[in-house]
């Protein structure tokens, strides 16, 4: 559906994004995910064919999106990241007006709109001034305009930005839903949402795809890190609190860390890093101190501690193109 070869855009002297190159396949649910500033409304605009790049090649469903910009606008649809709404319109007035946009025929607008209100479950605000609707509601909207010509690719840049908790969850089953019919490429900092709604990750960092892959494949590059997470309970008539627990624990070789132990109800919590399970040497070490062991939990790393990694490395420099005359 998408292909990217070393991709780059300069404003002036600035390196906004590349080089990158990547592919996406039909049916895909992609998520770029990277720091603001990254570079990911920059890579998002160029494959909408909204923002010409400096340098690179794309293409869009087999074709050159630099060369026939307009045929590939045919074929995707875009959630910039402010929705491009018009307030005094109504749902279903501003869908038949994107519609004609689209160039849709007339035959099929009447069964398009009823689809996009449908599945973004906006048919009872249809007649509704958008102006007069929720934030919420306005992202499904934008939703609903990108997808109301059932293009082939759809595009949403931050589409939960703004959103409250409740919004953020169904703003989730929304993309769910959407990846039934579209390629889906969307773009967000927010490690929970590309984590539940995507198949597979870009990690941008300074303008350059510093890791692809899905999170276990993201994970599985890093350095394997280990959280421990305990309870201890030191028996009564026992001395020491928090103390006996830390002694308990110094014979551990290769922990990274440990946390200082906080006092909860009958025991004490506390979690251990370490680059290997270590659950078996704290049990044994916790017991063998003549402590309570009431709870021993243990985790490999997640994808925040595996974006960090990542966007922490800078990538590679890249030169400045030469001016073009």
């Amino acid at each position: 559906m998408i292909q990217v070869s070393n991709l780059t855009k300069y404003y002036g002297g600035k390196r906004a994004l590349g080089p990158v190159s990547f592919e996406i396949d039909k049916g895909e649910t992609v998520g770029f995910l990277g720091l603001n500033g990254a570079g990911k409304t920059t890579a998002l605009r160029i494959l909408a064919c909204d923002l010409r790049p400096t340098a690179g090649a794309v293409s869009v469903g087999g074709i050159d999106a630099l060369a026939n910009p307009h045929e590939v606008r045919r074929r995707i649809g875009f959630l910039p990241e402010t929705p491009p709404l018009y307030p005094e319109m109504t749902v279903q007035a501003f869908l038949g007006f994107v519609c004609d946009l689209r160039e849709v025929a007339s035959s099929d607008k009447k069964a398009k709109i009823g689809d996009a209100l449908g599945l973004t479950d906006l048919t009872a605000v249809a007649g509704e001034p958008i102006g007069t609707l929720s934030h919420g509601y306005r992202q499904r909207v934008g939703v609903a305009q990108a997808i109301v010509h059932r293009p082939q690719l759809v595009i949403l840049d931050e589409p939960t930005r703004g959103l409250d908790p409740r919004q953020i969850v169904e703003m989730r089953k929304l993309i769910h839903e959407l990846k039934d019919k579209h390629t889906v490429l969307l773009s967000s900092h927010m490690l929970s949402e590309v984590s539940q709604t995507c198949d597979r990750l870009l990690v941008l960092g300074r303008g350059q795809i510093v890791g692809s892959g899905t999170e276990a494949e993201l994970g599985a590059l890093q350095e394997p890190t280990f959280s421990v997470e305990l309870t201890v309970r030191v028996p009564d008539g026992k001395d020491g609190g928090a103390a006996a627990v830390l002694a308990a624990l110094g014979g551990i070789d290769g922990l990274l860390g440990k946390s200082v132990p906080t006092e909860r109800g009958d025991g004490w919590d506390l979690s251990i890093s370490s680059k290997r399970d270590v659950r078996a040497e704290v049990s044994r070490a916790v017991i063998g101190a003549g402590l309570d062991l009431l709870r021993l939990d243990a985790r490999a790393v997640d994808l925040e501690n595996t974006f960090l990694r990542l966007v922490a490395a800078p990538p590679a420099a890249a030169p400045a193109p030469a001016p073009k005359e």
